[in-house]
């Protein structure tokens, strides 16, 4: 993360990290006030098997685009909602990657879909994170549609 005002957004993440039983670990690297150590971590994340990384930030959010610039790992952007703009800014910051760094991102805050989104770029080569994944995506349909039969009975007449 970009600054530990992050963290309730990278808590999202990490809690649904850990419920795939995928592990991570967590940082704080600025992209502009601690640029060498974010270059460095990114640069060794491979070869410290790392196979995703999750970059969050607010306001400028240029951490993402400086990990993408320094791995070829997939890196994923949370732009942070911040008091100014609302965290547009983040978001045009993370998005707007130059052709040949890609940075794939998710929402204003979106922990929880970026946890998803590593999750199913690791179960590519892992066949348990796969299962897991299907599993959820079928406790959730249910959810929904056990919502939905309660809206129907009190509802339709």
């Amino acid at each position: 993360m970009g600054s530990d005002s992050d963290l309730p957004i990278l808590e999202k993440a990490m809690n649904t990290l850990a419920s795939f039983g995928v592990p991570y670990e967590a940082h704080v690297y600025s992209a502009h006030r601690t640029p060498d150590q974010a270059i460095a971590f990114a640069r060794e994340a491979a070869g410290r098997d790392f196979g995703v990384i999750i970059a969050a930030a607010g306001m400028a959010a240029h951490l993402a685009g400086v990990l993408a610039a320094n791995t070829t790992l997939p890196v994923i952007g949370i732009p942070c909602k911040s008091q100014n703009l609302d965290g547009i800014d983040a978001l045009l910051a993370t998005v707007q990657m130059p052709s040949g760094i890609p940075v794939a991102t998710v929402a204003i805050n979106g922990g929880v879909n970026a946890a998803l989104l590593a999750c199913q770029i690791l179960a590519l080569s892992d066949e348990e994170l796969a299962e897991r994944l299907r599993e959820k995506r079928e406790s959730d349909t249910k959810a929904v549609l056990e919502k939905d039969a309660r809206i129907c009975r009190e509802y339709n007449h």
